[in-house]
Order: C-alpha cells, then structure tokens, then sequence
C-alpha cells in the first residue's frame, strides 16, 4: 500500500487516519478509502502533469459551487491540501443503477448544471467546442470515405463552430459526466471526478445522452422513449431550479460531438493528433466500442436530428434547417463506413 498523503493539517482537522485501501482511478490520479475516527472518507491526490494544479483547482471550486444546491449533487469535501493537491471526500455507497437510469441522472445534472450563476464567470474556464481544424478534419474524412460534399456544408460547419463558440449559458459544467463518474446512492444521484469542469451551455451535457456520451469510456444507445424521457426531466428540473426555460434544441450540442475527433480517444491521447484522419486505415477500441462504431452512431445521431431540416422537438435558435447538409452527409458518411466495414455492429443499448 502506498503512502497516504494526508498531512498534518487534515489530521488537525479530520483525525489521523486509519485502515485504508487503494482504489481503480483513472492514471490522472490516486485514490484511497480512509478509515477516520468518525466516518470513512474517499482521499483524493491529483497526480503530477502539466495541468495538475488546474485540474485540482478545478475540482475543489467546482465542488464548492455544487455544494450550494440544497440536495446533495456531489460528496461534501471535507478537506483539501493544495500543496500535495489532496481532496478529502465524503465516502458515498453506490449501487448499480436501474434500467431507466438516465432519467434520474439527467434530473440530478440539470440540478448540478444550475447551481452557477453570472456571479461564477471568472470561477472556472469556459467550456471548449469543436474547432475550424475540427470541421476540416470531418470533411477530410467524408473525402477519403469517397461521399460528395455538397458546396454548403463548409459554410454550415463554420457557422456551427461559431454559434457553439458564442453559446450563452453560465452553467457548471460536469466535463466528464460519464457512466462511473454518477454514483447511484439511495438518496439519488451523485457526481464525482470535477477535474474538467467549466462553465458553459447545459445542453453540452445533455446531449451525451443522445451522442452516446462522447467523452467516455462506454457508449450506450438508449430507446427513444428513454431518451424523450430524459431530457424531458433536465428541462423539468432546470426550469424549476432556475425559473426559466432551457433555451434551444440539441442539434448544434450533438453537432459539435461528432466533429470532435479528439472525443474518440481517452483523454491522455487527446492533443496533437488528427484521430478522424485515422479512421479510414486503423480502428482502435477504447473501452466498449471501436472508434468506428462510436463514430457510426453519432453520425446516425446526426443525420437523424438535422437530415433536410429534422429537428429534436425544440428549434435551436439558428433554425431548424441550418444543419440540413450536414445531415446528408453524415447518412451518406454512415452508409459509407457500413458498407466499407459491414462487420461494424451497432453500440450497446444497456449501461455496462
């Protein structure tokens, strides 16, 4: 067992530490399950990198901004060391989840998603979209798929990343909301794992229920009604906890997932690499799926959504036709992908 790094300031505070046992984390960090004299906690150490304070920093404000909703969203953090970038947590129990789990998740994210407000502008980073490189990237690869590109989808594409660049919204922003970053408590559900959060557009979020939660390790297709469901609970919960509606539809959210090539890889591959680019000679597994099977679903997403106009049921400020030949295409990429690689099968439909 490793040494813990609990120094003598949260000894001061919390008690000397007892029993402790290592857990799975990510390579970004290590994390322990302390015994304390009065409870059982979760220790927390952001591990060294280029962005470690940031990510610690991160962490600890945006658990603070949870912290202010009047039912729990996060664990209370009990104590920090920023010198060795240590977070003391509450240890929480979790379950596995029901079937219609996304329902209550997507309720408790548009809680966490309302408890910053203007007054938290300069708390956190703002939230980062796809980028011009991005859109290049996408059409480079419907090019080596051999699929036409008809002369309006550049224009809509720099469109698309200029709306998302410019989407309103002081939101907290969870940054990783992934299956394993919730924990199904028996007083609801609970986020942890804050080192990415920023402030932004909620619908981001909400739309990794439809994309196919594009920045994590397991993908899920969930039943349309499941998903109608669900985003009907945000918009109910974040009209009740803000008094006001969500604005727009999740076209340009979804959108914006499938330009980024970066989201088909774990984090620590994200900078640096045109992952699209790789797609038409190597396919690669990340968790439960290839990259081209995640890539074949949220292209069907896509078109599904924008094809000729298609809208998700709420219009998205720009008009519901402003992603129309990015929905042909994305058909015609899909059709493509399928027909060049007919093994590719459709990604799981159930939380693993």
């Amino acid at each position: 067992m490793s040494r813990i790094p609990f120094g003598d300031e949260l000894r001061a505070g919390l008690g000397e530490p007892g029993r402790a046992c290592r857990l799975d984390s990510s390579p970004r960090s290590r994390v322990w399950r302390v015994e304390l004299p009065a409870s059982q906690v979760v220790v927390k150490q952001i591990v060294d990198g280029p962005d470690a304070a940031q990510r610690f920093a991160r962490e600890v404000t945006a658990l603070r901004i949870a912290a202010r909703a009047e039912r729990p969203l996060a664990p209370a953090l009990l104590g920090v060391d920023p010198g060795e970038r240590v977070l003391v947590l509450e240890h929480l129990d979790h379950r596995r989840p029901a079937g219609d789990w996304i329902v209550e998740y997507a309720a408790t994210l548009a809680r966490l998603h309302a408890t910053a407000g203007p007054g938290d502008a300069d708390a956190l980073p703002r939230w980062q979209g796809p980028t011009k490189a991005d859109a290049g990237s996408f059409l480079a690869l419907a090019e080596a798929l051999e699929v036409d590109v008809a002369s309006t989808v550049p224009d809509e594409l720099d469109d698309l990343v200029a709306r998302l660049a410019a989407a309103p919204g002081q939101a907290l922003l969870h940054g990783d909301p992934c299956p394993g970053n919730d924990l199904h408590t028996g007083d609801g559900v609970r986020f942890v794992d804050f080192e990415q959060a920023s402030l932004g557009s909620g619908l981001m979020e909400l739309a990794y229920l439809r994309i196919g939660f594009p920045t994590c390790w397991c993908v899920t297709a969930a039943p349309e009604s499941l998903l109608t469901r669900a985003e009907e609970a945000y918009r109910r919960e974040w009209r009740g906890a803000t008094g006001a509606d969500l604005p727009g539809g999740l076209d340009d959210a979804c959108a914006g997932w499938l330009l980024r090539g970066d989201a088909l890889v774990q984090r620590a591959q994200r900078t640096g690499v045109d992952h699209l680019a790789r797609i038409p000679d190597e396919d690669w597994t990340w968790g439960t799926v290839s990259a081209r099977r995640r890539l074949v679903h949220r292209l069907g997403v896509v078109a599904g959504m924008t094809a000729d106009g298609a809208a998700d049921g709420v219009a998205d400020e720009s008009g519901s036709g402003a992603l129309a030949g990015l929905g042909r295409l994305s058909a015609e990429m899909r059709g493509a992908m399928l027909a060049r690689w007919p093994q590719l099968r459709p990604v799981p439909t159930a939380r693993p």
